[in-house]
């Protein structure tokens, strides 16, 4: 039995536990992807620093300009302490109380709300996982339904990527839980191929995804490193599912796992569970938030992830002969 190797010390629990954790001035985790000057009060590369990313843990509402202040406020600290990728969960745009109100906030790709992101990953030199917006696509003045878009931000601010939800949550859980995504939401027609960051390949998934191990093979399959499950998970859900279906994912993909996730009371008809993580590829949580919004951070050992492929080559012992391939495009 192959015994776990040596990891890289804890350093991220969450923002109010941080405190002496913080990197000495002028140490970045990575150098930017753009070629524009590095903004004021963003570090300098440090050599052998490996990638820092950075957690944000939310409790959206109905109010926009609450949560975009909110968000930025978390965004701009992660960027002074050295991240290059900052990830926000589902909803971190906002928690409708109502379908109509969900319908009614919801803005396209080209709207205002999202070039005001562009404009804070351009501020702080970052990439920005904006891990599931309400977005009104092209088919919306004839579906009059939207779709749950999870988009990649470079340090220029360009979009260079946006992958739409997949699987739709419709859940009944008698007297706890009811849900039904698909009432108002547009399934997503495919699985976006991974993106390179300066932390790793990117593999974007939203949500309900993280139950459907079949997407986390097809972007592992496609070269990704990490994967990322920006979430709203329900207390009751979350209790039971959240933790241990991150670590599978990881452990099954040999992939770093981060999900950013909503906390606390969004609206009075609804409560989400929090504990936004980090999971390593040998399925340690290397990473984790407590109660409430904050942050927590991690960095990306690629060196350690191709040895846990090395070690444990299970890519190359699948039987696609006896149970076929699940690929992304």
């Amino acid at each position: 039995m192959l015994s776990p190797a040596p990891r890289i010390p804890l350093r991220c629990l969450c923002r109010h536990l941080l405190g002496a954790q913080r990197r000495p001035p002028g140490s970045s985790a990575c150098s930017a992807a753009s070629s524009s000057p590095r903004p004021p009060g963003a570090m300098a590369r440090s050599p052998g620093l490996k990638p820092l990313v950075a957690v944000c843990q939310l409790t959206s509402t109905p109010d926009k300009e609450l949560n975009f202040a909110a968000c930025a406020g978390l965004v701009r600290e992660a960027a002074r302490r050295g991240a290059c990728l900052i990830f926000l969960p589902e909803g971190f745009d906002y928690i409708g109380s109502s379908t109509a109100e969900t319908l009614g906030l919801a803005e396209s790709l080209d709207g205002d709300l999202l070039g005001r992101y562009a404009a804070l990953a351009r501020e702080c030199g970052v990439w920005l996982s904006l891990g599931g917006f309400h977005e009104r696509g092209r088919d919306w003045p004839t579906t009059q339904r939207i779709y749950n878009c999870h988009v990649l931000l470079d340090p220029a601010g360009c979009r260079v990527a946006a992958y739409r939800k997949t699987h739709l949550c419709d859940v009944e859980l008698e007297g706890r839980v009811s849900m039904k995504e698909s009432s108002f939401t547009n399934p997503g027609p495919e699985i976006v191929p991974p993106v390179s960051t300066p932390a790793g390949k990117l593999g974007l998934a939203i949500c309900y995804d993280l139950r459907f191990p079949e997407i986390s093979l097809a972007l592992r399959r496609a070269g990704a490193e990490i994967l990322t499950y920006p979430s709203a998970f329900t207390v009751t859900t979350g209790s039971a599912h959240w933790e241990v279906l991150l670590r599978a994912r990881a452990i099954e993909s040999q992939c770093y796992v981060v999900a950013a996730a909503q906390t606390g009371k969004n609206h009075k008809h609804r409560t989400s569970y929090g504990h936004s993580l980090v999971v390593d590829p040998w399925g340690s949580v290397v990473a984790q938030c407590r109660e409430g919004p904050g942050l927590c951070y991690a960095e990306i050992d690629l060196d350690y992830l191709q040895r846990v492929r090395r070690e444990i080559p299970v890519h190359s012992h699948r039987r696609p002969d006896l149970y076929g391939t699940v690929a992304a495009p």
